[in-house]
């Protein structure tokens, strides 16, 4: 987890969906991984300034393995990076700088917002209802160069602006350096603001930005966890970064695998002498999801929700005119089914699978990652041998009269060496799933022309879900010595073959049906 979130990492995984769907990813800033993409940080930013002569814009740079605002610094110009010195040892991802941020007394601020990850698959997903709002420690104006190294004005970490002299710590929650995010939603309330909105918002980034996070994780989770086999319950506390704009968008600014959970703070008494003071603000929110996370986690917790939906069901059947969704109220009401009703208020809150009818269609590079583990072959590898790659293309009938096995491999020479050029995971040879992604992507343009780029992939997401669903029934009609079935045929008219229907049922609230292949293309000449 903790590569996975690193800020390059994240950066990557977060393109790839800005890529399929720009409209719903347009919550992370426009980023350039360095040193590898230099140059075009440098083309890109020229570009856009000749097309906007107005535009002045400010730049952060992020060393990809720092923490607690190590090594961060604002520039003006591209020319401005420290390329000198470690940056080739120690990459760091630069983007653009979000200059007009929501302010509180004049000052900037962010939000940690703790998040449970507490399970893959299926995967589930609680937000905490209440997080932390972390202060700068200067009146905020806008970058100049005059103010651009004034780090107690433009970055808002914890551990930064603790040193400086205007640091308040406080007792209350609604003031001093850190607050409860809570605290800032009742402040906006006061003026009419819609926080509804502003929660909502909220909630789809982080859902928007996990499942951008799966797919990476999902292939390091079969390298570690045997398949078809109880293994341990694997979790994560993620601690998301989120900056409010002055127009109330949220903005992710990164993600960290290991927030901080302490809840004091270092006091110092006299000259070296430091005292442990506890901090209400981090007790109130931190204590609250260390306590909510041991419950859900909790195996035994499990075994009882288990027998408790199992009395659910009975009752449902013995009374089939009482509503099941009232049988459920009922019993949770009840004091004798929820024995922890003397604890305080559940502080994490479901928010995938509940919202899962939402954001399903997004989950396109999730199934790809699921093709791409099918043929790793070895367990314990991420990344896929040329044998592999080849397996995939001929299973999936990918190759054809236009583009030959042939093909196939120099297609996976040419991305895996550009992958492997830039230092990805060189711990093992092979395309990673980034570069599998691309050859994929790749695939979905030369077969699917004139769609846009997530129909094109969901197009051949769909056809080699297809080809591999018949060839494992084929193979399991053999192993039992029964003659295979063959549904109806429907021709598809650009792929040249003849399509069964897929019995997968298509995520709710989306365009896709089944004859989606034919139906789409059929008015073709």
């Amino acid at each position: 987890m903790t590569e996975m979130v690193r800020k390059i990492t994240l950066s990557r995984a977060v393109r790839i969906m800005q890529e399929l769907f720009p409209e719903e990813y347009n919550f992370y800033p426009r980023s350039w991984i360095l040193p590898e993409e230099f140059t075009s940080f440098l083309t890109e930013v020229r570009l856009m300034k000749d097309n906007n002569p107005t535009w002045k814009p400010t730049f952060i740079v992020k060393p990809d393995g720092g923490c607690q605002g190590d090594g961060i610094y604002l520039i003006k110009e591209p020319g401005e990076v420290r390329l000198m010195g470690n940056l080739q040892s120690r990459p760091a991802v630069v983007q653009e700088y979000i200059s007009k941020p929501l302010l509180v007394d004049k000052l900037k601020f962010d939000i940690r917002l703790y998040v449970l990850l507490k399970s893959l698959e299926p995967l589930e997903v609680y937000v905490a209802k209440d997080g932390l709002s972390r202060f700068c420690t200067e009146p905020y104006q806008e970058p100049t160069l005059k103010n651009l190294h004034q780090v107690f004005m433009h970055l808002t970490n914890y551990s930064l602006n603790i040193h400086s002299g205007n640091f308040v710590h406080s007792d209350s929650s609604n003031t001093g350096s850190k607050r409860t995010f809570s605290s800032i939603l009742c402040r906006l309330s006061s003026k009419g603001i819609d926080i509804k909105k502003v929660w909502s918002d909220i909630i789809a980034l982080v859902i928007k930005t996990v499942i951008a996070m799966i797919p990476e994780l999902k292939v390091y989770y079969q390298s570690d966890i045997p398949a078809g086999k109880p293994g341990p319950s694997c979790f994560q506390i993620l601690g998301f970064d989120i900056l409010l704009m002055k127009n109330l968008k949220p903005i992710l600014l990164e993600v960290n695998a290991n927030p901080s959970m302490r809840i004091e703070h270092e006091k110092e008494l006299s000259p070296g002498v430091f005292e442990y003071v506890p901090s209400p603000v981090d007790e109130e929110v931190k204590v609250a999801v260390i306590r909510d996370t041991l419950r859900l986690v909790d195996p035994h917790k499990k075994r009882k929700e288990d027998k408790l939906s199992q009395t659910v069901e009975l009752a449902s059947q013995e009374n089939k005119d009482f509503p099941e969704e009232e049988s459920m109220d009922k019993l949770e009401l009840e004091p004798s089914a929820a024995p922890e009703n003397n604890l305080p208020t559940v502080c994490l809150k479901q928010v995938f699978p509940k919202y899962s009818k939402q954001f399903n269609y997004l989950r396109l590079v999730e199934r790809i990652a699921v093709l791409f583990i099918r043929f790793l072959g070895v367990r314990g590898t991420t990344k896929l041998g040329p044998t592999g790659f080849r397996t995939f293309v001929r299973n999936c009938k990918i190759s054809n009269s236009s583009f030959c096995m042939a093909a196939a491999d120099i297609l996976y020479i040419d991305i895996s060496r550009k992958w492997n050029s830039l230092g990805v995971d060189q711990r093992e040879s092979g395309m990673g799933l980034q570069a599998f992604v691309e050859a994929f992507f790749f695939l979905a343009q030369r077969r699917y022309k004139l769609l846009s780029l997530h129909e094109q992939v969901e197009l051949l997401i769909d056809f080699c879900e297809y080809n591999l669903a018949a060839l494992d029934e084929k193979r399991m009609a053999c192993s039992r010595g029964v003659p295979e079935r063959r549904p109806a045929l429907v021709t598809c008219q650009q792929d040249r073959l003849h399509l069964r229907p897929v019995s997968r049922t298509p995520p709710p609230n989306h365009h896709r049906v089944a004859h989606k292949l034919v139906d789409y293309r059929s008015s073709r000449p």
